[in-house]
C-alpha cells in the first residue's frame, strides 16, 4: 500500500486542493446575502466526499474497470433511461434523481465517466490497428450517440455534448483513419456552415418550431451568440450582464465580495454555470489567469501520465478524461465571452454540484490509477475475444 501511494501525482493533488478553496470562497461569496447561502458548506463536504472517492479509486488497478466495463455501460444506460420517468426537473432539464436522504443525482454527469471506460473497452481491444468504418467507427459512434440523443431528450444540452467530444478525442487516438477523419471534418464543417446559414436565414419559422416543441429556450440561447440583433431582452440578459461583470473587473478586480454586478444578483446562477463571472469580477484578468494556469497544470500532468504509461489501456482513458475537462473549461468561459453559445454546463471542480465534482474526482482517480499501475512490467492480454488480465 504504501509504494502505491508513493507512486501518486502529489502535483495534481496539490492542484485539486487549490481549487476546492477557490471554488469554496468564491461560492462564499457568491452566496451570502442570497436563497443559496450555505452553499459553500455542502461543497466542502461534496470535497470531502470527493477526495475519499480520488482515493479509493486511486489504489484500484484501472485494469478492472475495463473487465467489467460493458456492465458499467448498461447500468449508466439504464439510469439514464430511468430518470427521464422517476427523474426532477430544472431549469428546462429533466435529469436528476432524488437519493435517499434527499440527495440529488445526475445520472448524465454520471456517464462521462461510463463512457469513457466504455469507448476505451472497445478501442483497447483493436490493439493500435486502424479503426474500419463499418465494423470499427459506426460500432463505437453508436455506443456513444445513444445516450446522446437520450439526454438530448431531457434537454441537457451541454452534458449531450460532452459525450460527442469525448467520442472525437478517443477515436482520435484510436488510431481512425486520415481518410475518415477528413471526410467526418469535411461534414462537420460543412454542417455548421450550413447550419449557420439556415438558422440565420430561417430564424423566424425555427423559433415557431422549436416553441411548438417547448424548446424555444434553445433559441434563447443561441441568439445572442450567432444573431444578437434578433435577440429578445430576456435572451441577452445573461450574457451581457455576465460580458459587463467581466469587464468591470479589469486587471485585479473589485475585490472579494465587492462584485457589484455579481453582489446585486444580476448574473443569474453564480453559483453554477456562472462561477466564473464571479472569479473575473472580483478577482480580475490576474485572479481569472491564475484559474485556468491551474486547469494548465492539471491537463498537463495528465498529459504526463499519458505519455508515461506502458499500459496500452491508460492513454485511452486519460485522453477521454482531458478531452471532457477542456470542453467543459472551453464552453463554461467561452460562453460568457461570446465564443461559445449559452449551454448549461458546469466549471470543472469550481462549479457547485456534488454529481459533477464527485465524477470529476473520479476521473482524476481514474487518472492516478494508470499513474500507479500503468507503469508495472505485467501487461495485459487482450485478445478479440475479450479483455483478460493475464501475462505476457
Amino acid at each position: 500500500m504504501l509504494n502505491k501511494l508513493k507512486k501518486i501525482d502529489f502535483v495534481i493533488v496539490v492542484i485539486l486542493a487549490l481549487l476546492m478553496v477557490i471554488s469554496i470562497t468564491v461560492l462564499y461569496s457568491a452566496t451570502t446575502n442570497t436563497a443559496y447561502h450555505g452553499y459553500h458548506i455542502k461543497m466542502l463536504r461534496f470535497y470531502l466526499l470527493g477526495f475519499v472517492a480520488f482515493a479509493g479509486i486511486s489504489l484500484i488497478d484501472f485494469k478492472i474497470f475495463m473487465k467489467y466495463a460493458p456492465y458499467i455501460y448498461g447500468v449508466g444506460l439504464l439510469l439514464i433511461i430511468a430518470v427521464m420517468f422517476i427523474g426532477n426537473t430544472y431549469y428546462n432539464a429533466t435529469g436528476w434523481m432524488t437519493l435517499p436522504g434527499g440527495i440529488s443525482f445526475q445520472p448524465a454527469e454520471f456517464f462521462k465517466l461510463v463512457l469513457i471506460i466504455s469507448l476505451a473497452y472497445v478501442l483497447i481491444r483493436k490493439r493500435k490497428q486502424s479503426l474500419r468504418f463499418w465494423r470499427d467507427v459506426m460500432p463505437i459512434c453508436l455506443i456513444t450517440f445513444i445516450p446522446f440523443a437520450i439526454v438530448m431528450k431531457q434537454n441537457d444540452l451541454g452534458n449531450a455534448l460532452s459525450y460527442l467530444v469525448i467520442l472525437v478525442g478517443m477515436l482520435w487516438i484510436g488510431n481512425v483513419k486520415y481518410t475518415h477523419a477528413l471526410i467526418a471534418l469535411a461534414i462537420f464543417a460543412g454542417s455548421l456552415f450550413g447550419g449557420i446559414t439556415a438558422y440565420k436565414t430561417y430564424h423566424d419559422d425555427l423559433y415557431k418550431y422549436f416553441e411548438k416543441i417547448n424548446r424555444e429556450h434553445w433559441v434563447e440561447r443561441i441568439d445572442p451568440w450567432l444573431v444578437p440583433e434578433k435577440a429578445t431582452d430576456k435572451a441577452i440578459y445573461h450574457t451581457k450582464n455576465a460580458k459587463l461583470a467581466i469587464a468591470s473587473g479589469g486587471m485585479t478586480g473589485e475585490g472579494f465580495m465587492k462584485g457589484e454586478t455579481v453582489q446585486s444578483e444580476r448574473v443569474p446562477l453564480t453559483y453554477s454555470d456562472s462561477i466564473f463571472v464571479v472569479v473575473a469580477e472580483e478577482f480580475g484578468f490576474i485572479g481569472s489567469s491564475i484559474l485556468l494556469l491551474l486547469y494548465f497544470v492539471l491537463i498537463h500532468r495528465l498529459i504526463l501520465i499519458c505519455l508515461e504509461s506502458r499500459d496500452h489501456t491508460g492513454p485511452y482513458l486519460i485522453v477521454g478524461i482531458v478531452a471532457m475537462l477542456l470542453y467543459q473549461i472551453f464552453e463554461n468561459i467561452g460562453m460568457f465571452i461570446g465564443l461559445m453559445p449559452l449551454t448549461g454546463i458546469t466549471l470543472p471542480f469550481i462549479s457547485f454540484g456534488g454529481t459533477s465534482l464527485i465524477i470529476n474526482m473520479a476521473c482524476m482517480g481514474v487518472a492516478m490509477s494508470v499513474k500507479i499501475y500503468g507503469n508495472e512490467k505485467e501487461a495485459e492480454h487482450v485478445s478479440e475475444s475479450g479483455y483478460t488480465m493475464s501475462k505476457v
